[in-house]
């Protein structure tokens, strides 16, 4: 029934390689990634071939380093690849994101001897990249986590459960967080633990609401064993890792979030131009035009949020306030424009006819991962007014 095509997002990059990007992306986005995503979101079908597609075409690295296979490419122009992809097909963008989280430990803090041996092939090389650091009894409470690691000699024997791991089964390689030392975020330490690992399992995944194409799973490490050249920084720094690399996580999740919004208002658009009532486009009525001006509004101003958080992560000022903001208003934004686009198509949003039912579906999810908006609250009140009182 959408008769009108949605116009391209008219994005303000710093170069034209940055231009050129773009349109990469949007080419396949087109034709790989958008004409499949509901029928296999239906069928839950994982897309690695299109992983392996965009590995191939530089895209799995992109704000990492070129010196180890990387795009060399600013954050304000990464998350905007993520935002496009994210549009075509969540499961995609997502997995781009989460795959990036799971670089950041070893391309922050590995050693070079580490970086040269294992960032070319998580980078460029195909591999997919999974995060594994919270577990059934820690969620919100990272500092919490069970899993062991025990040194044994030259190596560590990990033991435990992770839970909610997207690409669990499916990854190449994990970065783990385990428990090495006291009780508390200091006791933490990050590892580099390959995805064919003695020991290491996945349960059957999650049977979920949305985004049913992307595996989410529980880890199982049952004594994996790892050689300490796998263990990434200090031994008890893991904690302030995972914080560091969930503030350019949440950035990731906000840039999807505009994404799914920016596709639903598409949808909304192209269907309230299209539909005819009482001799007139629907798009005609004053309560309708409202309501998609306020869906634009609001997808406008959380793409401005990530983007001023990303310029701040990209001039190397402090960016953690900014990006628990952009991920709060963002996926509460996908969440609002979604439902609202539902309602714009009426009896028709409700059937899987159209793809606006599975992006409210999937929205819901965005307001959860890499820490729920309550806790972005919290992030966000600490930056203003200090720790909680005890």
């Amino acid at each position: 029934m959408p008769d009108r095509a949605p116009q391209p997002v008219d994005r303000q990059l710093p170069t034209d390689e940055a231009r050129d990007l773009i349109s990469l992306v949007r080419d396949i986005a087109q034709r790989e990634i958008a004409p499949k995503a509901a029928e296999e979101e239906d069928a839950g079908r994982f897309p690695r071939e299109i992983f392996t597609l965009l590995s191939e075409s530089g895209l799995l690295g992109l704000p990492y380093d070129s010196e180890y296979g990387g795009g060399d490419q600013p954050y304000e122009v990464y998350l905007q690849v993520l935002e496009e992809l994210a549009a075509a097909r969540l499961t995609v963008g997502l997995g781009v994101s989460v795959h990036s989280l799971a670089c950041h430990a070893l391309a922050n803090y590995g050693s070079k001897e580490q970086q040269v041996e294992h960032l070319p092939d998580m980078l460029g090389g195909g591999l997919l990249g999974a995060y594994c650091l919270s577990e059934p009894a820690s969620g919100s409470d990272a500092a919490s986590l069970r899993t062991k690691a025990v040194r044994d000699g030259d190596d560590w024997v990990l033991t435990g459960t992770k839970a909610w791991i997207t690409h669990g089964g499916v990854a190449d390689f994990c970065t783990v967080l385990a428990r090495t030392g006291a009780e508390g975020a200091r006791g933490i330490t990050a590892f580099l633990v390959p995805g064919d690992a003695e020991g290491l399992s996945a349960a059957a995944p999650e049977k979920k609401m949305g985004m049913k194409g992307s595996p989410t799973a529980q880890v199982h490490f049952d004594g994996v064993r790892i050689p300490d050249s796998r263990r990434i920084g200090d031994e008890g720094q893991g904690f302030a890792i995972a914080l560091s690399a969930l503030d350019s996580g949440r950035l990731g999740i906000a840039a999807c979030a505009v994404g799914v919004a920016q596709a639903a208002l598409d949808e909304a658009v192209a269907y309230a131009t299209g539909r005819e009532q009482f001799g007139r486009p629907i798009a005609d009525f004053q309560g309708l035009r409202f309501m998609l001006a306020d869906m634009a509004t609001r997808i406008e101003a959380g793409r401005s949020l990530y983007l001023t958080a990303a310029r701040l992560r990209d001039a190397g000022r402090p960016f953690a306030r900014q990006a628990a903001m952009a991920k709060l208003f963002c996926t509460d934004t996908a969440m609002q424009v979604t439902v609202d686009a539902v309602q714009v198509l009426g009896g028709y949003g409700y059937t899987a006819d159209f793809p606006v039912e599975r992006y409210m579906r999937e929205a819901k999810v965005l307001q959860i991962v890499e820490g729920t908006n309550q806790i972005q609250r919290m992030v966000i009140a600490r930056h203003l007014a200090g720790p909680e009182s005890r």
